[in-house]
């Protein structure tokens, strides 16, 4: 299994990224390789194009409903529904409850946005888990203004088939029960931390900091943690240093285009 970064901007796309979007991909016991699409925030399209290919997608998962996760849904709409080869089959879309008709609001009237035919909606049930190819997604609730969800993702190892990994995706979130459970044992997490200790500490029930983040990650015995939806202005070094002070084991900032193999 592999997760690549294709956008890890928080909150808005920033300067040297998009807002948020992953690829986790892993290879069948037949070679078929299988792509789950996590979130596809704005300008996050352009990076599935480098990074993937936006018409052989098995599956996709929204943390949340907010703009910064899954505004270019509606545009990798337009792309699968009239492209040169022909319309592409449609890709079942998890989320939460009120994806269908949040998709049909930033779509509008215009026909050639409209989302029927290239999307199934289906909403996420907690706890209840999804089979991808070779893969199993389990969705958690987290704490967020609106419902939201961190997604567990196992599958096969990259590097040794036969043994089954896990990511956590904390989506956007402040410290609660489900982000433990989210972290709880897992080979890699992502997660994210738009907030700074010091800064943004009367706000709570929104999001991450570094610390708060590599606490999260300590208590789950996690083998490695990776930070990401961090804003343009905020300085990376202090969310790293923030989790590093809190977890021992090895970080690495959220970049695009990297691709961590577990």
């Amino acid at each position: 299994m592999r997760l690549t970064v294709l956008g890890c901007a928080g909150s808005f796309p920033g300067p040297d990224s998009a807002a948020s979007g992953y690829l986790v991909q892993a290879d069948d016991a037949d070679g078929r390789t299988w792509t789950v699409l996590l979130d596809l925030g704005n300008g996050a399209l352009t990076a599935l194009q480098r990074f993937g290919d936006p018409t052989r997608l098995d599956a996709i998962g929204l943390s949340h409903l907010h703009a910064d996760h899954m505004a270019d849904l509606v545009v990798l709409n337009v792309l699968r529904r009239y492209h040169p080869d022909g319309p592409c089959d449609p890709v079942p879309v998890h989320g939460p409850t009120g994806t269908a008709e949040r998709l049909a609001q930033m779509a509008g009237k215009d026909p050639a946005t409209s989302t029927d035919g290239q999307f199934d909606v289906v909403e996420w049930r907690e706890g209840a888990p999804v089979a991808v190819g070779p893969l199993t997604l389990v969705p958690v609730a987290v704490e967020h203004p609106v419902p939201a969800f961190g997604v567990r993702v196992s599958g096969p190892s990259d590097t040794d088939p036969a043994r089954t990994v896990t990511l956590a995706y904390t989506g956007d979130t402040d410290d609660c029960a489900g982000l433990d459970t989210l972290a709880s044992g897992v080979d890699l997490l992502l997660a994210e931390a738009a907030f700074l200790e010091g800064r943004d500490d009367a706000v709570r029930g929104v999001h991450l900091t570094g610390r708060r983040a590599g606490e999260a990650a300590a208590r789950g015995e996690v083998g490695q943690l990776v930070l990401t939806h961090i804003p343009a202005w905020n300085d990376p070094a202090v969310t790293l240093a923030e989790a590093a002070a809190a977890y021992d084991g090895p970080i690495a900032l959220a970049t695009p285009g990297a691709v961590h193999a577990l």
